[in-house]
């Protein structure tokens, strides 16, 4: 056990352990063993339902005791399934064999031999591991990625009407909106959600190499497959009905490659503000007692936005490798699934931990206007767009070309010059005060807010 944060090897066990010490209920060790324990006690129960011989059914009392044991399911109860672990080497036959203890004390005895009926251990974990993901993901994952959503929302229409000089390759380009560019992620973001609402949380369930071959041939006369359909189902899952020993993991790639996508939107997105904070657009609020810089006194670092690109590159890393390599198996199972599937917490926790410095650091910028229409009172070069395509819809020769021998590589381009260009053209005087009033504060296009 880790006695401190200072022991732990994992930073997320350590440093940044209580920014996501709720995801342990998840996947921890403890909580690997837990829900392997519930999916026993609830295949169980589900077994004892039809009549089979020498098992029959169990009263509802019975089953609310059985039920307690994951309900109920401790620290002393892990370690004695660990401590049979260290006989069995084995730790899937360590809990049938911690429940069969525990019957005992129910006075179930004589039917503990239908705890882990037919089944081979990857039906147990294949719906376990499933399962605490699907959990994480509804209970913490879409309400956290959701409130960050609403934020980025709430922040774009607070700053919806605050123009903004746009920058494409990096050069001065047409204004936008500030609050339109906050938007545009909030967009993507999402777009992304509602794939991942609508993917499958999959489990495999089906004995030994996939057939139901133990299950036939003890009782031929059960519809095996409809129950397998329906108690995975009543768990809140998809049984894959065609599987080797193992689960394809095809959708949890999927899931994994979703939350990847969603992971690169919010490092585009950190280096966005990352970057408006850089030209001092954005204004950072400062805390008594904080240190910016060990040198230098006046700093004030865009560390929530940097820890939260270094902590999504990570995850992004890893949810990457488990998509490519889940899939993958040689014949009917080999075991390197077992080691990658107890680290897929890791890149959950460095998501975890980067959304939440996502909301920390938005919670701490101020718009700087002033310096933002200072960028645009230099730039007025960029309504040479406006111009140019105005006098294209009234039929004027060669608008293009005349506004870039104006603007192309000047780096004198202001209100004046601007105006006086307009001034020279043999063109109506409506025509003159439609481009006379043409500004860098007002070429912004148009921001309609729609639902997604």
């Amino acid at each position: 056990m880790i006695s401190t944060q200072l022991d732990a090897i994992s930073p997320i066990d350590g440093r940044y352990h209580l920014h996501c010490k709720e995801l342990s209920a998840y996947f921890s060790e403890f909580a690997l063993i837990k829900y392997r324990v519930w999916v026993e006690v609830e295949y169980f129960i589900a077994l004892s339902k039809l009549n089979l011989n020498n098992l029959g059914e169990i009263s509802n009392v019975q089953q609310e005791e059985l039920r307690k044991l994951p309900s109920e399911f401790n620290i002393a109860d892990a370690t004695r399934i660990k401590e049979i672990e260290a006989t069995t080497n084995h730790d899937v036959k360590a809990v049938e064999y911690f429940l069969k203890e525990k019957m005992a004390a129910l006075g179930l005895e004589a039917k503990t031999e239908f705890i882990h009926f037919a089944l081979t251990s990857q039906d147990i974990n294949n719906t376990a591991t499933p399962l605490m993901l699907n959990h994480f993901i509804q209970q913490h994952y879409f309400p956290q990625i959701t409130s960050l959503m609403g934020l980025l929302d709430s922040l774009s229409m607070e700053w919806q009407d605050i123009p903004m000089l746009s920058r494409t390759h990096g050069q001065p380009a047409s204004p936008t909106r500030l609050g339109k560019e906050i938007y545009v992620y909030k967009a993507r973001l999402q777009n992304q959600l509602e794939q991942l609402k609508n993917a499958r949380h999959a489990a495999k369930f089906g004995g030994a190499t996939g057939n139901f071959n133990a299950h036939h041939v003890a009782y031929p006369d059960i519809d095996w497959e409809k129950f397998a359909d329906d108690f995975i189902a009543s768990l809140g899952l998809y049984r894959l009905p065609y599987t080797t020993q193992i689960e394809w993991y095809d959708d949890m790639a999927a899931i994994f490659d979703n939350m990847a996508r969603m992971n690169t939107i919010l490092i585009d997105f950190c280096r966005d503000v990352w970057t408006y904070i850089s030209l001092n657009y954005f204004i950072q609020e400062t805390k008594a007692g904080e240190v910016g810089s060990s040198a230098m006194p006046h700093k004030v670092n865009p560390i929530d936005f940097e820890n939260a690109e270094g902590n999504l590159g990570l995850a992004n890393a890893l949810l990457n490798f488990f998509s490519s390599k889940l899939p993958v198996s040689r014949l009917q199972r080999d075991l390197t699934d077992s080691t990658v599937l107890r680290n897929i917490g890791v890149p959950m926790a460095h998501t975890y931990i980067s959304v939440k410095s996502i909301v920390r650091g938005l919670g701490k910028l101020k718009v700087n206007q002033t310096r933002i229409a200072q960028d645009l009172e230099a730039n007025w070069a960029v309504v040479a767009e406006a111009i140019q395509t105005i006098l294209r819809s009234e039929g004027y020769p060669q608008p293009y070309e005349a506004l870039k021998q104006l603007t192309r590589g000047h780096q004198d381009i202001n209100e004046a010059s601007i105006k006086n260009f307009i001034q020279s053209l043999d063109v109506s005087d409506n025509i003159k005060n439609r481009l006379l009033h043409l500004t860098p504060f007002n070429y912004v296009g148009v921001f309609t807010k729609k639902e997604l």
